[in-house]
């Protein structure tokens, strides 16, 4: 089967495209034809050698992926050879059949289409457990989302209106801020042209932030955890600025906030039952029409780097999806 493979880590240009072979299914996975798969920063990362964790070389990266079951794990009961379905997976995304474990899997809607399957998992399901499990957002609490244009922000801005806050998208230019409007945030902030701290208390009305949701990382986090409201939460959920600020801890005393760690991917592992009810709650609201992704484009299997560049290039709204069959 073609593959896009990581032989050394560096940068897109770097990967290969080349015939690999195809996957067999342990006891608890099934092998799916990949249809989809979402593109997400930390694929950015991993391929480089700077995320949480490094997988071994040579690999095939790619985590959010839609497609049809083409053959079981020996201990699989609830799905069928031929179910189409969407799930999660550390690696193997970017290639024509990957192996994904069975309790990340999930059937996908009839009238879901495979590009915005692909686009769910990762960041509906880190924004949605971000903000009901980690930061147990509150009817009319105010919800400041950093590099709100994204796929996790942009889901994160529909989750928030949806659970009733005060949504404030913070972005880098005018054309993302008003997709950022689009998806229902009342304020915006661009940061690149306003002093995030006084325009969050100017917005806020001195008060601060109750939730922020930070996926971005770098020189605005410090601003914005100044900006955070007395018992607010913080949370950390990536570093898309490519550089993990040192917080002044003196901070979170002053204000008793909380700084919160969010990673959806060990949380989707750990407790799949969890994971599993709100992955329902969220196929519920989409079925419903009440959250959508963004699709900024769809690239095919071979012109993957790019994608990955574009990413890199914060030339991305919304989400990037590889079509790969």
């Amino acid at each position: 089967m073609k593959a896009i493979v990581c032989k050394k880590y560096g940068l897109p240009s770097n990967l290969v495209y080349e015939d690999v072979t195809s996957p067999k299914p342990k006891d608890n996975e099934v092998l799916i034809k990949v249809k989809a798969c979402g593109v997400n920063f930390p694929d950015t990362l991993i391929i480089q050698g700077l995320y949480q964790f490094k997988p071994n070389v040579p690999f095939i990266p790619g985590s959010d992926v839609a497609g049809v079951i083409k053959e079981l794990g020996a201990n699989v009961k609830h799905l069928k050879v031929g179910d189409e379905v969407f799930g999660f997976v550390m690696q193997g995304g970017y290639a024509k059949e990957v192996a994904i474990p069975a309790n990340v899997c999930f059937k996908k809607p009839p009238k879901m289409d495979f590009s915005v399957a692909a686009s769910f998992m990762i960041a509906y399901g880190t924004s949605y457990h971000a903000l009901k499990d980690r930061a147990k957002l509150n009817e009319g609490e105010t919800l400041l989302v950093l590099g709100a244009s994204g796929g996790v922000g942009l889901a994160a801005i529909e989750l928030g209106k949806l659970m009733g806050a005060k949504v404030i998208a913070a972005a880098s230019s005018k054309e993302k801020l008003q997709l950022c409007k689009e998806y229902g945030a009342d304020e915006v902030i661009n940061y690149t042209k306003e002093d995030l701290k006084s325009k969050i208390k100017e917005l806020t009305d001195g008060k601060g932030a109750d939730v922020v949701y930070d996926p971005v990382g770098g020189d605005f986090s410090e601003l914005a955890l100044r900006g955070t409201a007395w018992e607010g939460r913080y949370l950390v959920i990536g570093f898309a600025a490519g550089q993990i600020p040192k917080i002044p801890l003196n901070l979170a005393l002053l204000k008793g906030c909380s700084i919160v760690g969010v990673f959806w991917g060990n949380f989707a592992m750990k407790n799949p039952k969890g994971n599993m009810d709100n992955t329902l709650q969220l196929m519920k609201w989409m079925e419903e029409g009440r959250v959508q992704p963004h699709i900024h484009k769809i690239y095919p299997l071979e012109k993957a780097p790019l994608a990955l560049e574009e990413m890199m290039d914060r030339k991305v709204r919304g989400k990037a999806v590889i079509q790969c069959s």
